[in-house]
């Protein structure tokens, strides 16, 4: 009982005063009120273009390539024309293993890959390319990042990388094969 009470007092000791109420909610008002006077103050006018280098290509061969696009174009019908994504087959600017870097150091705006391409950095990074046979299925990789722990993983290894870049994980890719062999 007396931890109770210990903790209703503790309460009614952090209590806010009316008068501190009020003068919480007039500036919260005020705020309010100045940031409905100037709508879109900080809002550009136009469209914004992003260059968007991808590790596959060129458009006509590659379904990975064909995503991408596909991607740029929701992109903009989702913003109204406001953001256009400019995707660029491989090689346009930087090499495949080059993407990254590209990205983290501003030559371009976003890359479309996946991070196996950094495992020079970090080889941790393989596991979240594309999976091994006899491992993850493409939605079994997509499950444990989401909600396996996967994506703590992803965010340690990309710190370690002190590549200056966010990953979104969207269409991913179907197992690779185990290696190529002489005999059987």
């Amino acid at each position: 009982m007396t931890k109770l009470k210990d903790e209703v007092t503790s309460l009614e000791s952090k209590k806010t005063s009316r008068r501190k109420f009020f003068k919480a909610a007039a500036a919260t008002g005020a705020v309010a009120a100045a940031s409905l006077a100037m709508p879109n103050i900080s809002v550009a006018q136009g469209t914004v273009t992003l260059k968007m280098q991808t590790a596959w290509g060129p458009a006509d061969a590659d379904p990975f390539f064909e995503m991408a696009k596909d991607y740029g174009t929701r992109v903009n019908q989702l913003s109204g024309g406001s953001l256009k994504i400019d995707v660029m087959a491989v090689n346009s600017v930087l090499k495949t293993a080059e993407i990254a870097d590209g990205v983290s150091t501003g030559v371009v705006d976003a890359g479309h890959s996946v991070s196996a391409y950094w495992y020079g950095k970090n080889a941790v990074s393989s596991l979240f390319g594309t999976g091994p046979s006899y491992g993850f299925s493409s939605q079994e990789l997509m499950g444990w990042i989401q909600y396996g722990g996967g994506y703590a993983l992803y965010e340690k290894t990309l710190a370690a990388t002190k590549l200056d870049v966010v990953g979104f994980f969207a269409m991913p890719m179907p197992a690779q094969p185990f290696g190529w062999f002489k005999k059987e």
